[in-house]
């Protein structure tokens, strides 16, 4: 019988029967009564503590006797609706004679509350477009939001997502994922289907970390010099492993930047993209003999099983394929020199391809992005609700250690 896992939430204090009878009758409630009443509730406490900052202000409670010192004073009281995460509230902001009182809780001209503009980006993060939030806030709180509001909540974290691609980065990564996925945008005028590259980097205890995106219509090694140049120029001194599937121009470029790391082609997709030259009846028996060339031992023995696929049966019939792993063979040969447990972490780029999986199924309810911003804003916070889950480290690693530790000493060991 499996166990109950235990509450890791803090316990909450009841409140007394006596208080909530105030704002709402005891028995059974409506769950319009009951929504009613947590804004009634609402209203009370923030106006309660809009009164404890004025107080803290004027340096003297309500009903007390002004001191002789004091030259301000309280001067009623004025009306404000706020949005909250549950719908709009009245409140009551108090005011001073001088003017001078400034809230913390509601600052002056702010009619959205804490939690608010959480509920908008969280919406956002999940592929709602700008009208959809509009309506879905309206039906299920009852407020009227314009799409300039939402447009401007999501505009306030360009800033986050700058620091963001900008942070420092840890000294070393053993293992660098590449990959990109493709968004239509709008530019100069036109749709137009750009390239959204992704890197995620394995840190030397296993742990993983999203090093950046970058957003651009052409690949090359131009453009793969700017990204590498970005990630030093952040703090990254070194890469031990990049695993890639064959972008065009990442070679010279990485040769470049980082000149000691090792390029690996990831394998699987080399497989589907072989895979792709079959029909589905004839992909089974290709799969089946692609095997003897990526499980052999070494690299004098994989070249000798291309060779023999290449003059077998299937590979007479697939002769592009061969062609497809010859052309690839100087990134794919580095493989073969690793021992099983690290061939089993480059051996496919699952981890950066289950982001991308997430990403698709935000995007893809999206007919394009008006800009590049547009698309930056939405992927990092989705990203953001991605990573948060992060808390294992990547599979096999603590295998793949030792010989990580073995194969490239200090390079490994030394502190990131």
């Amino acid at each position: 019988m499996p166990r109950k896992r235990k509450s890791t939430a803090p316990a909450l204090a009841p409140v007394p029967a006596e208080i909530l009878d105030q704002f709402a009758p005891a028995g059974i409630l409506t769950a319009a009564e009951v929504d009613a009443a947590t804004r009634r509730f609402k209203k009370a406490l923030i106006e309660r503590a809009l009164g404890a900052e004025l107080t803290h202000h004027l340096g003297y409670p309500p009903g007390a006797p002004k001191p002789d010192a004091a030259t301000n004073q309280r001067n009623g009281r004025s009306a404000k609706t706020i949005l909250t995460d549950e719908g709009s509230v009245d409140v009551a902001v108090p005011r001073d004679r001088a003017g001078t009182f400034a809230p913390v809780l509601i600052p002056k001209h702010e009619r959205r509350f804490t939690g608010f503009d959480d509920k908008i980006l969280a919406l956002y993060a999940r592929g709602l477009t700008v009208r959809e939030i509009q309506a879905f806030l309206h039906e299920m709180y009852a407020v009227e939001v314009s799409p300039d509001l939402i447009s401007t909540v999501t505009d306030a974290i360009v800033e986050e997502v700058t620091a963001w691609q900008a942070r420092p980065l840890d000294r070393r990564y053993a293992v660098v994922f590449f990959d990109a996925l493709r968004v239509k945008i709008r530019d100069e005028g036109v749709v137009r289907s750009k390239a959204v590259y992704l890197a995620l980097g394995i840190r030397g205890d296993g742990t993983r970390d999203m090093l950046g995106l970058w957003i651009e219509q052409t690949e090359g090694a131009k453009f793969w010099m700017k990204v590498f140049t970005d990630l030093r120029a952040r703090g990254c001194e070194d890469i031990l492993i990049a695993v890639t599937d064959g972008l065009k121009g990442m070679p010279e470029a990485l040769e470049a930047i980082f000149p000691q790391t090792t390029l690996q082609t990831c394998i699987v997709h080399l497989i589907r993209h072989s895979l792709e030259y079959a029909s589905y009846r004839d992909r089974r028996p290709l799969a089946l003999a692609l095997q003897a060339i990526y499980t052999a031992p070494t690299a004098e023995a994989a070249a000798a099983a291309l060779d023999a696929f290449d003059a077998s049966p299937v590979g007479a019939r697939f002769p592009t394929v061969t062609a497809a792993w010859r052309r690839a063979w100087t990134q794919v040969v580095p493989f073969f020199a690793f021992p099983p447990a690290i061939r089993r972490v480059l051996y496919t780029t699952n981890a950066l391809e289950n982001v991308n999986r997430q990403l698709r199924k935000i995007i893809k309810t999206r007919g394009h992005f008006p800009n590049d911003d547009a698309a930056t804003k939405l992927l990092w916070l989705a990203l953001r609700n991605v990573t948060v889950k992060w808390v294992k480290t990547a599979t096999g690693w603590p295998a793949a250690m030792n010989h990580f530790a073995i194969l490239y000493g200090d390079r490994f060991t030394r502190d990131a």
